[in-house]
């Protein structure tokens, strides 16, 4: 479990703060879209929507917030279509950057997250120039103040069901599986009356890089900030170790 328990940081989250949360709603509603328009409205026939869904609840959407998202989904009122498109490169020092874009224009969505790279004191690289530096895996965090079963009877839960991997975090439990096991383990969860703080298919990097300069944690975080501002920008993950 080494370096899961910085998940926090790994994956640089939107959801900071309250003042975030419509632009998550708007980011979950471009999912839903996706998923939708690949796989049918109806979740018990479409995992990657009953994901998706899991994932909206984890971040406090509403239900019928989501129910509308998915029936605008399902009729497309708006003619949008959104494509699923990542970047990668390198921060200051070289810290390895991942980036997924769900846009409908391709040209601004690179043309933003270049200009994020460069006014970050990094550059935007070819594609699959860091993301062998990452494992895709499904990662589940468990808040211990919400959970109710005890820690034995959690971790066997989750590992009957399928999960690579279980740790007791300070104030959290962190599940780790492989991307294709990640529906079953958290459906397990769920049945099981199991809240989860977040769950979600995830990038985890093998090695970190640390920033040893003033000057090199002002441009990552500038970078960083830039890419949570840009609209087209789903995910940013990297290893840079805070």
């Amino acid at each position: 479990m080494s370096g899961h328990s910085k998940f926090a940081n790994i994956k640089h989250k939107k959801e900071r703060n309250d003042a975030a949360k419509g632009k998550v709603f708007t980011m979950l509603g471009r999912e839903i879209q996706v998923a939708v328009k690949s796989g049918g409205p109806d979740p018990l026939s479409n995992g990657k929507l009953r994901d998706i869904i899991a994932k909206c609840k984890a971040n406090n959407m509403p239900n019928d917030t989501i129910d509308r998202s998915i029936k605008k989904a399902a009729g497309n009122e708006e003619g949008v279509e959104y494509e699923i498109i990542r970047y990668e490169g390198y921060g200051p020092a070289g810290v390895a950057v991942i980036v997924e874009t769900l846009t409908d224009n391709r040209n601004r969505a690179a043309a933003n997250v270049r200009n994020a790279f460069t006014k970050g004191g990094g550059n935007m690289g070819t594609s699959g120039c860091v993301s062998f530096m990452f494992d895709e895996k499904g990662l589940i965090v468990i808040d211990k103040e919400e959970v109710e079963i005890d820690e034995e009877e959690l971790m066997m839960l989750a590992l009957d069901a399928g999960a690579e991997d279980f740790a007791a975090e300070e104030d959290s439990f962190e599940v780790v599986t492989a991307p294709d096991d990640f529906s079953a383990v958290r459906e397990a969860l769920e049945a099981a009356g199991v809240p989860m703080a977040s769950a979600e298919v995830t990038m985890i990097p093998q090695t970190y890089t640390e920033l040893k300069s003033d000057e090199e944690i002002k441009k990552m975080r500038k970078l960083l900030d830039l890419l949570d501002e840009d609209d087209d920008v789903q995910n940013t993950y990297h290893n840079w170790d805070e």
